[in-house]
């Protein structure tokens, strides 16, 4: 009996359907189409892109080599006007594209989403709500500018802007997974936005350029933080049922820290019951004071705005878990489980298009997107899934969407 691996069936035209989508997508990349063009590429950045996009949006498509051969398909070649792709071409194209040219368009997609969450305590605010935080993205030992851990052990990490309201990325990077969180937030503050921040941004520097951008910050501080105790503000009884501790006016810092943040911040003090029976996995460590596995614990929350409630500060904090939920999306149901390349330049371009993918998912259903709404499209693109049973879908999540905020 042969041993090794089974080779898989031949892909077929009768697996790749649901090409009324793709047909809408095929404008937006028409921009790219002259890149790198000499008169003499056959193989050019917009089809590589759409070719990508089915990739996600066909689970028969697990690799580059069956990318490449889908391309061979009548309907295909077809559909996104392309001749028969060979694995070479595919391959070169991740060092060939720019994919920095893909930036502007998530940014542009993310504009024409509708907000989701219309939580009247949020109208207030009068700013873009923005998450950012960064995720790691596994890669092979093989590909050397991945720095992580040691030579075994590598990774790249993906940088993001998150629009929670909106449910949308408004702004990706990738870099080593080593590469320093809060100096790649420098590089791209931008105004009127309320940025919700995790302990491993609290760096005072970092939140003086954050007020010299003319935005606001609500940022988790580090257990060990210190300060010089201006006064304290008084509680209503809202604050203290939403577990609010303290309400404090301060300069952050120690002596030599506190010429790194001009001005006065709030310190709010908020007190987090969990449940015991579930006790929380993650580790103390010694680097990161912050972490603690006990159930209940205390939030420090530091932020420039004084003219919101204890207990609103307390809320746009819980909204930051929103940007975890998109990584747990983006990694595990939308899959970027396999790499189509190796290069720093080949997996950009592989994670800006799952960006993409996500957000037409978002602009098509008009809600966030979830596993269930994902496997109906997959059904739909392999043909399981007729046009009516999927309008169907859509209209059903766009009838609940209205629902839940009064529309």
């Amino acid at each position: 009996m042969p041993c090794g691996r089974k080779p898989k069936p031949p892909l077929q035209e009768k697996h790749l359907q649901g090409f009324k989508y793709l047909r809408k997508v095929i404008p937006l990349f028409e921009r790219f189409h002259l890149v790198k063009d000499r008169h003499n590429r056959e193989l050019h950045y917009d089809q590589y892109l759409s070719l990508i996009l089915l990739y996600y949006f066909n689970p028969l498509l697990t690799s580059l080599r069956g990318i490449q051969q889908a391309s061979h398909l009548e309907k295909v070649k077809r559909t996104l006007g392309i001749t028969a792709a060979s694995l070479g071409s595919l391959s070169e194209a991740q060092h060939v594209f720019d994919a920095q040219l893909l930036a502007p368009l998530i940014t542009e997609l993310a504009a024409q989403a509708i907000p989701l969450e219309k939580d009247r305590r949020l109208a207030t605010l009068h700013q873009t709500l923005t998450a950012v935080d960064g995720t790691l993205l596994k890669a092979l030992p093989t590909m050397l500018w991945a720095l992580w851990l040691d030579d075994t052990h590598r990774a790249a990490k993906l940088h993001l802007e998150f629009d929670i309201c909106k449910w949308v990325p408004v702004r990706a990077e990738i870099t080593t997974a080593n590469a320093n969180e809060k100096t790649i937030l420098k590089q791209t503050l931008a105004a009127n936005k309320c940025y919700i921040l995790d302990a491993g941004y609290s760096q005072y520097s970092l939140l003086e350029k954050i007020l010299t951008a003319q935005s606001s910050f609500v940022v988790r501080l580090r257990d060990n933080a210190v300060w010089d105790l201006i006064a304290e503000r008084p509680l209503t009884p809202a604050d203290q049922k939403a577990g609010i501790q303290k309400d404090l006016l301060v300069r952050l810092g120690g002596e030599d820290k506190q010429a790194d943040l001009s001005v006065p911040v709030r310190v709010i003090q908020v007190l987090h019951m969990g449940d015991s029976s579930r006790p929380r996995p993650s580790r103390v460590s010694s680097k990161k004071t912050f972490r603690t596995t006990e159930s209940d614990y205390t939030l420090l929350l530091a932020t420039d705005r004084m003219d919101l409630s204890a207990e609103i500060i307390a809320l746009l904090f819980c909204y930051r878990w929103q940007i975890e939920l998109f990584f747990r999306w983006f990694k595990c149901v939308l899959g970027c489980k396999h790499l189509l390349a190796h290069s720093l330049n080949g997996l950009t371009i592989q994670v800006y298009c799952a960006l993409i993918a996500s957000l037409l998912i978002t602009l098509w259903t008009g809600g966030k997107p979830n596993k269930r709404t994902f496997e109906m499209l997959c059904f739909y693109f392999m043909g399981w899934a007729t046009d009516q049973e999927l309008a169907a879908h859509i209209a059903k999540l766009q009838q609940a969407v209205k629902h839940k905020t009064g529309q």
